[in-house]
């Protein structure tokens, strides 16, 4: 997660994420399992019990008591990014939680030079791994606090103006020197930091709203929680510092001429972004916008005149998730897209409709190379 920008580009940061979740839970299941059995075969070999035998491998073994430590944080982090744990965590309690990964990675790390058996009387292996720890962390200053501060410096952002879209959606403008080195493209998202007295410590994702035109960008955000509920309180000429652009949700992935967009609740603004910016003659492009009535809808002005200038289709579904027949089911897709196997599609949205429309969008006929999603999950 040190956010390179050529895996980023090739894979997309949505999905390292979900690799970065996964990979997480596996070291530390690992881990644990290493801990029980090493102990377990020690208290076998001296012919003690379970607890004693911990015990002694705690407080005896060099810098064991750091490793336990280390140890019980990992597990605590890897906990919190369970799926079900995290239905019941706001981002900001996750986030925070999750920062004591580096500090269990700290405490852990003298362990494993003085009392790993391919450490132990090896000094070549010790440099190398020594050096992967140190190239790893360089990589990831670089990238996550270098660049940072470096385009904090070059372009000086600040919010210029926020427009409030719904009663609980605000677009945000930032504007600043140099915009287009920025190199921002429609449907990515960006890290913002809001350099405020209670806000400089975090850095939130929010996707772009509107193609990226060198005077300014625009993020469009719904009070979901405490953040975002301090975003709708800022106002214009609060510094600020962006982190990217990130994501590969963009035009780059299409390959085909047809274009059909599926947008789900807030997962509109990085769908409205691309139905500017996507190139496309007379009937190309289809945007299909779910939401559960017309009082959460954004953009619908946007979206009708970029229909009308750019001679695109535009369909509101309206209605609960319960609603019947199926408005996103392979059915409905078809009556309204009857071409719909020869489409790319993009689809952004809460997770449950994201994975519902994608097993639509294959039901229907379309490969799953053909589709692209943009999920929000942390």
């Amino acid at each position: 997660m040190a956010r390179i920008p050529t895996l980023d580009r090739f894979i997309g940061m949505d999905r390292l994420a979900v690799w970065h979740r996964r990979n997480g839970q596996y070291v530390v299941s690992l881990l644990v399992a290493h801990t029980l059995l090493s102990v377990w075969g020690y208290a076998l070999i001296g012919h003690s019990s379970l607890l004693s035998e911990a015990r002694r491998v705690v407080l005896d073994y060099p810098d064991m008591l750091m490793a336990t430590v280390a140890l019980v944080l990992l597990v605590l982090v890897a906990f919190s990014s369970v799926q079900v744990a995290r239905k019941h965590l706001r981002y900001e309690t996750w986030h925070f939680i999750h920062l004591y990964s580096y500090l269990a990675i700290a405490l852990s790390f003298s362990h494993q030079l003085a009392s790993g058996d391919d450490f132990v009387g090896h000094p070549l292996n010790r440099v190398l791994w020594s050096g992967l720890y140190a190239m790893t962390v360089g990589v990831f200053l670089a990238y996550r606090v270098g660049l940072p501060v470096r385009d904090a410096v070059r372009h000086r952002l600040r919010i210029d103006r926020i427009v409030r879209e719904t009663e609980d959606v605000v677009s945000v403008y930032v504007t600043g020197r140099r915009m287009n080195e920025l190199r921002a493209d429609a449907g990515q998202f960006v890290r913002w930091r809001f350099l405020t007295r209670t806000g400089w410590w975090q850095a939130h994702p929010f996707s772009l709203s509107q193609a990226p035109n060198g005077k300014w960008l625009r993020m469009t955000v719904k009070r979901r929680g405490d953040h975002t509920s301090y975003v709708h309180g800022l106002h214009p000429g609060v510094r600020v510092m962006a982190e990217g652009p990130y994501g590969a949700f963009t035009r780059h992935r299409r390959v085909r001429r047809k274009v059909l967009l599926i947008a789900g609740g807030i997962g509109i603004a990085p769908v409205r972004a691309l139905f500017e910016a996507l190139p496309g003659r007379s009937g190309d492009l289809t945007l299909l916008y779910r939401s559960s009535g017309e009082h959460e809808i954004v953009f619908s002005r946007e979206l009708d005149e970029l229909a009308e200038e750019r001679d695109a289709a535009v369909h509101y579904i309206l209605g609960p998730r319960s609603q019947q027949p199926d408005p996103l089911g392979r059915a409905h897709l078809l009556e309204l897209v009857p071409d719909l196997r020869q489409h790319e599609v993009f689809v952004c949205g809460p997770s449950g409709m994201t994975l519902h429309a994608v097993a639509s969008l294959e039901a229907a006929g379309v490969p799953r190379r053909h589709i692209h999603t943009e999920g929000f999950a942390y």
